[in-house]
């Protein structure tokens, strides 16, 4: 008897387990060059698009279009945060494709054919875990996922803080600084005092900045806090928890918390149902009453981490203001 309530248990464990993911795959109906191979398509938020290989599991499928829907609407109230970065990337059909391999027909096909705008970054069957969201090591989905939202989107629409170019904006000076010098070629050996330091050879200065800005953005978010991931990306980047990255990167760090640019602040878990979301639900506990009120407060006196969901308004500011709203949804919610 035992071991049958056991297994009951784990079986309810499993399904509990599982994210909720509020979008339909549907039939690739694409007929551009280079999606001959994919029969599965998730449409993001009307500007962003997941294309994957029949073998690739729905689950995996649905992990992508919700990081990339988490991404897009950080405070997943259903609407993009960023109107500009939406049209943009609607503009130039922005997409992740999901692969089994490098070896696969449809990985051959697109990368032989593909000829739009949109693609910058690829997932791999084998790097994707709906179980650890963004975890280093585990799933590679946040991080292809973003580089394909900054080098389509935000470097387009923002070049004066996004170029990749060389002496081209704020983030490329950044680099430079984090880096050690500016480095067109990598050095032999980066100066003691870098703390960016990626010796991927067949990466060009370009391309160390987004990758550069992606390390920037999910460190701020807390993704790479724990010792496992800290030493494992040590060769690479070394200011892992949001901490260290605001004392070492100050430049960036001020970059990645301009609300004016409306980056993404909190990290994706994996779950996007945006007719779950409350307005003035700062918790999410599905209340709304004087501990959100409470949380707002401690984060506009800095005692707790930013909250997108705060900002009530959209002024891209946390006030008195936003306390206000939330107390007329207390009280309307009383009568």
């Amino acid at each position: 008897m035992m071991i049958k309530y056991y297994y009951i248990f784990l079986f309810i464990s499993i399904i509990t387990a599982q994210n909720e993911v509020c979008f339909d795959i549907e039939p690739n109906t694409n007929t551009n060059p280079g999606f001959d191979y994919f029969t599965k398509y998730v449409n993001v938020l009307d500007c962003f698009e997941v294309y994957a290989e029949e073998n690739i599991s729905d689950d995996k499928v649905l992990h992508a279009a919700a990081v990339a829907a988490e991404l897009l609407d950080n405070n997943e109230d259903g609407i993009v945060d960023d109107q500009l970065l939406k049209e943009e990337l609607a503009n130039r059909k922005a997409l992740i494709p999901i692969l089994r391999n490098e070896w696969s027909d449809a990985a051959d096909d697109f990368f032989d054919n593909y000829n739009g705008d949109g693609a910058s970054a690829v997932l791999f069957n084998f790097e994707i875990d709906p179980n650890n969201t963004g975890h280093w090591g585990d799933d590679a989905t946040v991080e292809e996922v973003i580089h394909v939202i900054n080098d389509i989107g935000h470097v387009s629409i923002y070049p004066d803080w996004f170029n990749l170019n060389p002496n081209s904006s704020y983030m490329s000076d950044a680099m430079d600084v984090a880096r050690g010098g500016q480095f067109i070629n990598h050095p032999d050996e980066y100066p003691e005092d870098a703390w960016y330091h990626y010796d991927d050879w067949t990466c060009d200065y370009q391309c160390m900045a987004i990758e550069y800005l992606y390390w920037c953005i999910v460190t701020d978010m807390g993704i790479l806090d724990d010792i496992q991931t800290c030493n494992g990306i040590a060769n690479e980047w070394e200011p892992c928890t949001p901490e260290l990255f605001e004392e070492t990167d100050v430049l960036m760090h001020a970059l990645v918390n301009n609300l004016d640019l409306k980056l993404p602040q909190n990290a994706p878990d994996g779950n996007y149902c945006p007719e779950n979301y409350i307005l003035g639900d700062i918790n999410a506990d599905q209340v709304v009453d004087i501990l959100d009120i409470i949380l707002t407060v401690n984060i506009i006196l800095g005692h707790s981490e930013f909250n997108q969901n705060a900002d009530l308004n959209n002024d891209n500011a946390i006030n008195i203001q936003d306390i206000i709203l939330i107390l007329n949804i207390i009280l309307n919610n009383q009568n």
